[in-house]
């Protein structure tokens, strides 16, 4: 019995041995492993220094000049913060529901560690978390996993224990938090706390409550599963665990979570988009800009990234205007489109004209797809028409989701108007408003800086600067009598007035006043046409214009940005500035790397005295010429010089406002140049385009923030140009010059201008 016993006590010891064996064994190939996870044999693993010098991307961001955020350019969403920019709420909830023995562990908490494998391995718990502490996942955050099979994470989780451990050494514990919170990711292609209080709540990080803190952090368990925008009700149920974590650790009372779970989720959700919100043609422009200067800097050893470095840019863009701006564009342009429509009716081009709709059609990358693999021009629009889908046909008045093809989105597009719309302050050079179209995401061309359009009559106030100049007296009459000029091959200029204009001679004042096509080119004539082409560039249109007489009528095309430049000559005693976008760029410390000013044009253009001359004939334009709705219609009172224009067959419809501290400019048409408006009564510049001045400027007139601009006057001209100004508007033909005279006949001459 005893020899049983004793040879049962030597198996049991054996086994004992065989056990402690294996456990040592395992324990032995468990540190070897790691040993060599250590030592890269699994892949690399960041140095100290390397740890100590990491840098993660960081979006750019565009401000107006006053400091509002108006968009980004980024890869990741992502802003960094400073640790005092969090608040203790933000912090307490994240180390309460994600680490709570943060401040006591080193990198890596073996108490929680043990937990999660009891209760995953020998309970088969599998909510009970992961066990990684906030150290672990700023190393997971800088150092992502690429694979997903059960050896690699078993790798990943050793390598990111290992990292944990090193940033502890490197950093403090305030600083490993804010590492971490400007690293992790919140879904929506957001990634660190900045980034995600502007979306979800447009607040920035240092101001958010409790109860938003208490929602972000609860999204870091699963971005997508408690993303509040798409699933509020189970977001809302993960905040107040939160909140209810922040009680067990003491860092809230019981009431608070009490009167914090009665809150709703109160979401302000803004996506910086970079087809919507405000400016879009603008920070685009914006965008073009800052990838010229990177270039130009980069040249020069430096590592710019437009997207990734987190670069700070001060804009000229006045958020308040340019809102009031957007505002009023889409009230005029809604009822515009519909008097449009209603216009042409049934006999509208792009529902009646089929070649239209085709040359349209051939200028769209789907067209020449089909055309280089070899399809007819019939086959093509063939498919065009009958190929359908699934759309959504954008309006001013309501979306439509419809089942359409190619050709009938060509026509529902065609039809709409489009609009430029800039103004500038010329004492500075500061562009202050820019709207390139109606809607970016359907019509990226930007009308301001990229559309080249015929601007009528708008250039005849450069005309008469140049006849002022010369030495021609504002108080020349020039008769309203047609001519026929026999060496331009029988071109007649004509003016929409009765015949009886003929019988009449105008001042230049007035001549410009009420837009006479006849005397603008006379005077033209006079002042010459080389004259004319050599005053246009010294104001700052560099672009080539015709050297023909029709350019008195504005057939020359010129961007609404460098039309605009060229009025900044009459704000500024002959002198031209250039527009600016950009007052600075800084780097994501916010050190100042560049300013930018604007450059004023060292000569002058035209003397002091044309510069009041012609303020003062723009004048008459808004008060009792073609601008006059300004005054009895809109009521404006402010001190203001302007110009119309509308070109040959309504296509294209123009208004310049200028006040001492504005220069404003508005352009309506249709992108295809084939279609202009039905009739003048809707297409001139009067209607079309002046609106979205006037009404703009009503409700700048309520705001005392922008006085500067609205309550500014135009300096009192001096004697000598009121005594040249001194003059009657109109003189009549006498009686025996009428007599002998056929309004209804053209008189013939050559052209010597």
């Amino acid at each position: 019995m005893k020899k049983k016993t004793r040879k049962s006590s030597k198996r049991k010891l054996s086994i004992r041995k065989i056990i402690g064996l294996g456990i040592v064994s395992l324990f032995a190939l468990f540190i070897i492993f790691i040993g060599s996870v250590n030592i890269g044999l699994w892949g690399k693993i960041p140095s100290k220094k390397e740890l100590s010098n990491f840098q993660y991307q960081m979006a750019s961001e565009v401000y107006s000049a006053d400091s509002i955020l108006i968009g980004k350019y980024y890869l990741y969403d992502r802003q960094p913060v400073a640790f005092t920019d969090f608040p203790e709420d933000l912090l307490h909830a994240l180390i309460a529901i994600e680490d709570e023995r943060f401040y006591e562990h080193s990198g890596v908490d073996i108490r929680s560690l043990i937990r999660v494998g009891f209760k995953t391995v020998l309970l088969g718990d599998n909510s009970s978390g992961g066990g990684s502490t906030l150290t672990q996942q700023l190393a997971k955050n800088l150092y992502p996993r690429r694979e997903r099979n059960k050896t690699n994470i078993v790798v990943d989780k050793v390598k990111e224990m290992i990292i944990a451990k090193r940033l502890e050494k490197i950093f403090t514990k305030d600083e490993i938090l804010t590492n971490y919170l400007n690293t992790v990711s919140f879904g929506d292609n957001t990634f660190g706390i900045e980034s995600a209080a502007l979306k979800f709540f447009n607040s920035s990080t240092k101001d958010i409550t409790a109860t938003q803190a208490a929602t972000l952090v609860g999204m870091l368990k699963a971005t997508y599963g408690y993303n509040p925008r798409i699933f509020p009700e189970k977001s809302l149920g993960r905040r107040n665990l939160v909140l209810r974590a922040m009680y067990n650790n003491d860092f809230i009372s019981e009431e608070q979570v009490a009167q914090y779970s009665q809150e709703g989720l109160n979401l302000d959700y803004r996506e910086f988009d970079y087809n919507a919100g405000i400016a879009p043609y603008f920070r685009e422009e914006v965008r073009k800009e800052m990838l010229r200067w990177i270039a130009e800097q980069n040249e020069a050893d430096t590592d710019y990234n437009i997207y990734t470095s987190g670069l700070k840019i001060y804009t000229t863009l006045n958020y308040k205007m340019q809102k009031l701006a957007e505002d009023v564009m889409a009230a005029h342009m809604t009822k515009l489109q519909h008097s449009f429509e209603k216009s042409y009716g049934s006999n509208a081009p792009w529902l009646k004209d089929k070649k239209l709709m085709e040359k349209i059609a051939k200028r769209t990358p789907t067209y020449k797809r089909l055309q280089k693999i070899g399809l007819s021009h019939a086959q093509i629009i063939d498919s065009l028409s009958k190929d359908k889908q699934n759309m959504t046909f954008k309006s001013w008045q309501k979306d439509e989701e419809t089942t359409a093809s190619t050709m009938d989105s060509i026509q529902h597009y065609t039809k709409f108007l489009n609009t430029g719309s800039l103004a500038v302050d010329p004492t500075n050079g500061d562009i202050l408003v820019w709207i390139g179209g109606i809607n970016f995401e359907q019509y990226k061309y930007d009308h301001i800086s990229q559309s080249k359009r015929q601007v009528g009559s708008t250039f005849k106030p450069i005309v008469y600067t140049t006849a002022v100049e010369q030495g021609i007296s504002p108080c020349t009459y020039f008769s309203a009598e047609e001519i026929e000029y026999d060496n331009l091959k029988g071109w007649s200029p004509s003016n929409s007035g009765n015949k009886d204009e003929a019988y009449l001679n105008y001042s230049m004042e007035e001549g410009l006043s009420n837009s006479i096509n006849t005397i603008a080119v006379k005077v033209l004539e006079q002042a010459g046409i080389g004259n004319v082409l050599d005053m246009a560039k010294s104001m700052g249109i560099e672009d080539k214009l015709p050297n023909e007489a029709s350019i008195a009528l504005g057939t020359g095309e010129i961007k609404i940005i460098d039309l605009a430049q060229a009025y900044t000559s009459y704000a500024n005693n002959g002198k031209h500035i250039q527009p600016n976008l950009i007052k600075s760029i800084s780097n994501h410390k916010d050190s100042v790397l560049v300013e930018f000013k604007s450059k004023l044009n060292q000569k002058s253009a035209f003397s002091k005295e044309t510069s009041q001359i012609m303020i003062e004939m723009m004048k008459s334009t808004i008060n009792s010429g073609t601008a006059a709705r300004l005054r009895n219609t809109y009521g404006l009172k402010n001190d203001i010089a302007g110009k119309t224009g509308t070109t040959q067959n309504n296509k294209d419809a123009w208004f310049v406002a200028l006040t001492p501290k504005l220069v404003h400019i508005t352009w309506v048409g249709l992108d295809q140049h084939e279609i202009g408006f039905s009739n003048t009564s809707i297409g001139q510049g009067a209607n079309a385009a002046l609106p979205l001045f006037a009404l703009w400027m009503q409700e700048l007139n309520k705001d005392k923030d922008f006085n500067r601009y609205t309550k500014s006057n135009f300096p009192k001209p001096s004697n000598s140009v009121l005594e040249a100004l001194n003059c009657d508007p109109i003189k009549r033909d006498g009686f025996f010059k009428r007599l002998f005279k056929n309004p209804n006949k053209k008189k013939n001459k050559k052209f010597n201008g």
